[in-house]
């Protein structure tokens, strides 16, 4: 009875999480056309931390409230995966023509981007040498301070964003915005999605002792999957619509918000959180050949064809299928899981 209860949560805070992201994203989208932000802003900053609300809302739960950090960064992670592999291919195929890049979008974004993976691991890697847990050799408990460092880095890509466009004029709205509403469909949107995030948990926790499936694990797929939808719902709006830059900005600015802020986000409310490492570092290994899988496809004329969109999805098939024989033990290649 438990079993399917949880899968009624799960179900139902899915469906949650996609009205209420969809609520934020549009609500966002009209503030930003309301205070004159540059499309690049609107994609890589704003859009994407919209849209990465679930994720951000999950590790924090997760670590503050239930005590389990496990479930928090697999969800991260797996959402990092899943926007890398899915979102741009599933963008590409839904366009009416093949996803176009930009310059920027391959350098810029992809160098910090690239930076941000760099930087979590090495958060990861000094707390293993440092503050090791007594629990397990691959285990550290990540204080407060080092995911204050991961935040001020995202300071950092904040403020390279606004002086790359600190010259930009806006043009007029051409509609006029209920700024007042937008701002409580907002707040409504974010409260919808923190609702559903714990439905998420539960749904994990009875699943875990249930069927065995480690919380990483249920993280790594169901979990980043469902909180990844409104990441997938912006970028093939704006795919569709002709706008490949801010599709792709979009998926990049939302990694770098996860890896940056969602995860350290979790360690700071929470004093301190203990980080798996046998886990943390096949799947950020797995996100970096992901990631060079991506940005190799995009460098051949700036955009992503119909067939390389197909390669993609095959990977990521290829990512949750190792998952379930992780799971099940026909495989052992991620110590702790």
């Amino acid at each position: 009875m438990s079993v399917l209860l949880a899968a009624v949560a799960t179900l139902v805070a899915t469906g949650v999480v996609w009205k209420g992201s969809e609520m934020l994203e549009e609500a966002s989208d009209q503030l930003s056309t309301h205070y004159g932000l540059p499309p690049v802003i609107q994609g890589s900053v704003v859009a994407a931390i919209g849209s990465s609300f679930p994720e951000l809302s999950i590790a924090v739960l997760s670590a503050v409230l239930h005590g389990s950090f496990d479930l928090g960064v697999g969800a991260v992670v797996g959402s990092a995966v899943f926007n890398i592999l899915v979102i741009p291919g599933v963008a590409a195929l839904l366009s009416e023509d093949e996803l176009n890049a930009s310059r920027d979008v391959v350098y810029k974004e992809a160098l910090f981007y690239m930076l941000s993976v760099a930087a979590l691991l090495l958060v990861f890697s000094l707390g293993v040498i440092y503050y090791p847990a007594e629990s397990s050799r691959l285990a550290a408990e990540i204080p407060p301070w080092l995911g204050m460092v991961l935040i001020g880095l995202y300071g950092l890509y904040v403020f390279i964003q606004y002086a790359d466009t600190v010259e930009y004029a806006a043009e007029p709205p051409t509609e006029s915005v209920n700024v007042a509403r937008q701002w409580g469909a907002l707040l409504l949107s974010l409260a919808l999605v923190l609702v559903a995030v714990e439905g998420f948990v539960y749904g994990a926790d009875v699943f875990a002792a249930a069927f065995g499936v480690p919380e990483a694990v249920w993280g790594l797929t169901v979990v980043a999957a469902a909180t990844s939808l409104p990441d997938t719902l912006v970028s093939v709006r704006a795919a569709r619509e002709g706008r490949g830059v801010t599709s792709l900005g979009n998926v990049l600015g939302s990694n770098v918000f996860d890896l940056l802020v969602a995860v350290p986000a979790g360690i700071v409310l929470a004093g301190g959180a203990v980080i798996n490492y046998g886990v943390a570092v096949p799947m950020m290994t797995f996100l970096v050949v992901a990631t060079v899988a991506l940005f190799t496809a995009l460098r051949t004329d700036l955009q992503l064809s119909d067939r390389e969109a197909w390669l993609l999805l095959v990977f990521y098939a290829v990512f949750v299928v190792w998952m379930l024989l992780e799971t099940f033990a026909v495989l052992n290649v991620v110590p702790g899981l």
